[in-house]
């Protein structure tokens, strides 16, 4: 850390990926990473009875690296690949709940404008609104044994792309299926990239873990009760 303290901090970071109906034949895999926009809704309305409070992956490393406070009950609400339903559902619920959402994107999608997938100018929008919009690949390629040029190309093609449109700072990164290796990591390093997330299940963070953050997954339909109960092992440290 910035003050050679190790910090310590529990906060669930949960992980979605579509908030959408099923389309029809949807394979098990879709069925396994889509809930409803209805769920998504109870979903929002069980964290505010909770008394929980949205942060950025920003005010997280903040806290960790200089010791700033962060709220009661902070939680993260991640969003993976950059989904359609990301802007037609996802913001305006979270604009309701008066609450911020990071949205992982692919940006190659959206430079081929790929139906069913973000847009240029709805990631300028979101962003606009006060949503954290950062990198996840330009392709979406399992980064595992990977010259260091496409390295380059996947990640900081990503960022680069990100903050032309975004007038934002993009120094946050997710891992395609959460596969990655040292030499993904040495190359997000060299690019100063300050947090990755992974895959792995978990809600403890530490100052000098910075690029194997791990998060909490919501399986497809999973109801309140559910969240509830992973929440609940979170918050005994798990």
């Amino acid at each position: 850390s910035a003050d050679g303290t190790l910090r310590r901090i529990n906060v669930p970071i949960l992980m979605y990926h579509y908030v959408s109906p099923l389309p029809p034949n949807a394979d098990q895999v879709r069925v396994g990473l889509t809930i409803s926009p209805e769920i998504f809704r109870q979903h929002l309305q069980y964290l505010r009875d909770q008394g929980y409070s949205t942060i950025s992956l920003y005010e997280l490393h903040n806290a960790l690296i200089t010791g700033t406070s962060l709220p009661p009950k902070p939680i993260i609400l991640t969003f993976d690949d950059g989904y359609i339903d990301h802007y037609t559902i996802v913001l305006p619920l979270l604009r309701e709940f008066g609450y911020t959402g990071t949205f992982f994107i692919i940006t190659g999608k959206a430079d081929t404008a790929e139906a069913n997938y973000v847009t240029w100018d709805q990631i300028t929008e979101m962003a606009a609104v006060g949503m954290n919009m950062e990198a996840h690949t330009k392709n979406h390629l399992d980064l595992r044994v990977r010259d260091f040029d496409v390295l380059v190309y996947q990640i900081l093609g990503s960022i680069e792309s990100l903050q032309a449109h975004t007038d934002q700072a993009t120094r946050m990164f997710a891992y395609p299926a959460g596969r990655y290796d040292e030499s993904t990591i040495a190359v997000l390093q060299s690019l100063g990239v300050w947090r990755a997330v992974t895959t792995e299940n978990g809600t403890l963070h530490t100052s000098d873990n910075l690029l194997e953050v791990s998060r909490l997954r919501i399986n497809g339909e999973m109801s309140v009760a559910g969240l509830a109960q992973i929440l609940a092992s979170s918050h005994s440290g798990q």
